[in-house]
This record gives structure tokens, C-alpha cells and sequence, in this order.
């Protein structure tokens, strides 16, 4: 999905013509909707990480793997 939106992002940035994406990402976001209300109703109640849990959780890999390297020197 995150090439979709990148693709669709892009071409509207170049003023270009996004109709054949732009309902390839609706439709995406349609399925992902339908997906949170099956999961809902199954009685999934946590909360649903964010782009800012997944930015956080990335950099914090990032951050450790020259430690790693590090220790193995």
C-alpha cells in the first residue's frame, strides 16, 4: 500500500494524471477498513500501532546495530 500512495503522491506533485492509482489506494484503504472492523468485532480491543510506533521501533533498530559491531571488533 505504501507503494500506491508514494506512486499517487508523486504523480499529483508532478501535476500528472493519478486516475488508474488513486482507486488502487482507495480500494486498498477500503480492504484495510474492513479488516479493522472483522478484527474489532472478533474482539480485538488493543490499540493499533501507528506510523509513529513503527518510525520509533525502526530507529531504535537502527541506532543499535553499530553497538553490535562494536562488541564484535
Amino acid at each position: 500500500m505504501a507503494h500506491v500512495e508514494a506512486s499517487v503522491r508523486d504523480l499529483v506533485n508532478r501535476d500528472r494524471d493519478c486516475t488508474e492509482q488513486a482507486p488502487a489506494q482507495m480500494d486498498l484503504r477500503r480492504k484495510i477498513n474492513l479488516l479493522i472492523g472483522e478484527w474489532k468485532a472478533a474482539g480485538g480491543g488493543e490499540v493499533l500501532p501507528d506510523i509513529g510506533n513503527r518510525v520509533r521501533l525502526r530507529s531504535g533498530k537502527i541506532e543499535s546495530k553499530p553497538t553490535r559491531a562494536a562488541l564484535r571488533r
